[in-house]
């Protein structure tokens, strides 16, 4: 029996972002019996236990700011190493999740080693280059980072660029690294065309199904919203901009609403959060296209998600977004002119055309990025 435990997601069942519905996949879809896995959960308790199969542990975390989530990773490999070395499990690994803890991994990869223990990291992407992070936070991911790629006998990557960047800039350690992607949910929404609840949502919201370009995401700098409502605002179309985010209290938004006035633009949607995954998918399978500005790697799940649901996808062009897209998408660059130009250009195109381009992103989809060929990957290589 190998047993795997994972660390560095807020656990399962996936109530929260990318790497929660990674774990979730990664156990729900086990097809291999050998392997059982033991995943940290935050929580404000102790309790163990099972799901899906899974060995389920909470960690209580006190609620001391930013240096929660360095504190609950910190405590989850302690109880890993605890619990390893009571049941004395040989042949185990360890993976954590991003590379928050650094500064303290040395000490716990080299008691982990002392049990046959290996540990495994998945370095995410440059959360060292987030707007949200003040100057000193930035330097302690960046620093953290490096000694995450030093202790670590394997780098798991979501993104080639990503693996490329860390045999790059820390060729100094020799790392280790190897690359399977981010999955994706490549079924088609359960909801009907008309569904009672979609329809409602878009009567409230003031939008019609393909008159809409949407974006889902967390409202945050460098994902590139200023560029994206200003260019928008810009074109000429008649189409709706749909954002699905949550800006309350949020002083990016205010300060991007005093900067270019965008509440003035009726087009320009802000329409809060969905959190029925089947409403969202019918709400991307709807849209005339959507738009996505991350530039921080790796593979961003909303991303493999537009891919898989909406029939055009227009992509910040960087290599993040070209490696996972290939032909399957459209580009734009943050030019003056250049994304309005493109929504221009959008609005005569044939239906042959968009089907062409839907096409190439779902067989992409499909053949690199379903959870079942992921799960594959990783149980072949724990």
């Amino acid at each position: 029996m190998k047993n795997i435990f994972i660390i560095g997601s807020k656990g399962i069942p996936a109530n929260y972002g990318g790497f929660e519905t990674f774990v979730d996949e990664l156990v729900t879809r086990r097809k291999n019996d050998n392997i059982q896995y033991h995943v940290s959960c935050l929580a404000k308790d102790d309790k163990e236990f099972e799901y899906n199969g899974a060995h389920c542990f909470n960690i209580n975390v006190p609620n001391i700011g930013p240096a929660k989530a360095v504190y609950y990773d910190v405590a989850a490999l302690k109880y890993c190493a605890n619990y390893i070395k009571e049941h004395q499990l040989e042949n185990s690994i360890v993976y954590i999740l991003a590379c928050r803890i650094g500064p303290f991994i040395g000490k716990y990869v080299k008691q982990l080693h002392s049990l046959k223990c290996d540990v495994y990291v998945n370095p995410d992407g440059h959360e060292w280059k987030r707007a949200k992070w003040n100057y000193f936070i930035r330097k302690y991911w960046k620093y953290s980072e490096k000694l995450m790629v030093k202790h670590a006998d394997l780098l798991i990557c979501d993104s080639k660029n990503i693996e490329k960047y860390i045999q790059e800039d820390y060729k100094q350690y020799h790392p280790k690294t190897t690359f399977i992607a981010y999955g994706a949910d490549t079924s088609k929404s359960t909801l009907l065309d008309d569904d009672k609840k979609l329809w409602q949502w878009y009567n409230e919201k003031n939008v019609k199904p393909k008159e809409y370009y949407l974006v889902v995401g967390r409202f945050v700098p460098e994902n590139n919203y200023e560029t994206m409502i200003r260019e928008f605002m810009k074109s000429d179309t008649k189409k709706d901009f749909v954002l699905i985010t949550n800006v309350e209290q949020n002083k990016f938004y205010e300060s991007l609403k005093k900067e270019t006035h965008f509440d003035k633009d009726p087009r320009i949607k802000f329409v809060g959060t969905v959190y029925d995954q089947q409403l969202l998918k019918k709400i991307r399978e709807n849209a005339y296209g959507y738009l996505h500005g991350h530039e921080v790697g790796g593979t961003n799940p909303s991303l493999l998600e537009a891919l898989a649901t909406t029939d055009l996808n227009l992509l910040l062009n960087v290599g993040f977004n070209k490696e996972v897209g290939e032909i399957g998408a459209l580009y734009w660059s943050k030019e003056d002119g250049n994304l309005a130009c493109l929504i221009n250009k959008l609005e005569n195109i044939e239906r042959l055309k968009i089907d062409d381009i839907s096409k190439k992103a779902k067989e992409r989809i499909d053949k690199y990025y379903s959870w079942n060929l992921i799960v594959r990957k990783y149980e072949d290589l724990f």
